[in-house]
């Protein structure tokens, strides 16, 4: 007897199967729950598997694939972007981080990579990537301006564990912000995207066998 089952020859019914191949589903189930299906002729074996393979998957408790938005890397930029646009800017201008960080979320929510300890291993390769396109932001920033890039960390741990590092690493204590008016903005995230890109692409593991092209130039999440 095989337990742990249920009878879902209602479903089989919504899929559009016979009034007869549902009751057949039905009666062979109930035989095999009591009997097993050792003892079922193989016809009746293969129609079970047959009436089953029809039948959507039960994902089981707890076992619900985590959402790519609920990892730990992706919460982490998240949170680093949402402390960026509470600084205060002159209307039109942009800043040069969160650029950076918007189009790393828009990478990661188009390809899906696993973001297990595999891709956030590789993912500290990335801060010199955000430090070279920041930089060359800067060459055509309208000015500079300072953020604490460790102080919403802090605040953070003051409320809650956790281990996530400061986003600049540690020990780095630049407050270098970059602003950029809007026309050299949409310049600088054209450039950023492509940078970007590419290099999540290529850099996390999990995305090495990836046939997915390049999302498309107005693809948003």
């Amino acid at each position: 007897m095989q337990k742990g089952e249920s009878n879902r020859a209602g479903e089989l019914k919504e899929l559009g199967w016979s009034a007869e191949d549902v009751r057949r589903y039905e009666e062979l189930w109930e035989y095999r729950q009591r009997w097993g299906a050792i003892n079922l002729e193989r016809e009746d074996r293969q129609f079970l598997r047959k009436a089953e393979a029809a039948l959507p998957k039960i994902v089981a408790k707890g076992s619900e694939k985590k959402r790519t938005q609920d990892k730990s890397h992706y919460r982490w930029l998240s949170f680093y972007l949402e402390a960026m646009q509470a600084a205060p800017l002159n209307e039109g201008e942009v800043a040069a981080w969160p650029i950076v960080l918007q189009e790393e979320l828009r990478t990661i929510d188009y390809y899906e990579p696993v973001l297990g300890l595999p891709d956030t291993l590789k993912a500290k390769e990335l801060l010199p990537m955000r430090e070279q396109l920041v930089a060359q932001a800067a060459a055509s920033a309208t000015r500079s301006i300072s953020f604490d890039f460790v102080a919403p960390l802090e605040e953070l741990k003051q409320r809650e564990k956790t281990s996530w590092k400061p986003l600049r690493g540690d020990g780095n204590t630049d407050t270098t912000y970059p602003v950029l008016s809007a026309d050299a903005a949409e310049a600088f995230r054209q450039q950023a995207r492509a940078t970007v890109t590419i290099t999540i692409r290529e850099l996390f593991p999990s995305l090495k066998d990836t046939e997915k092209p390049e999302p498309p130039a107005d693809w948003m999440p």
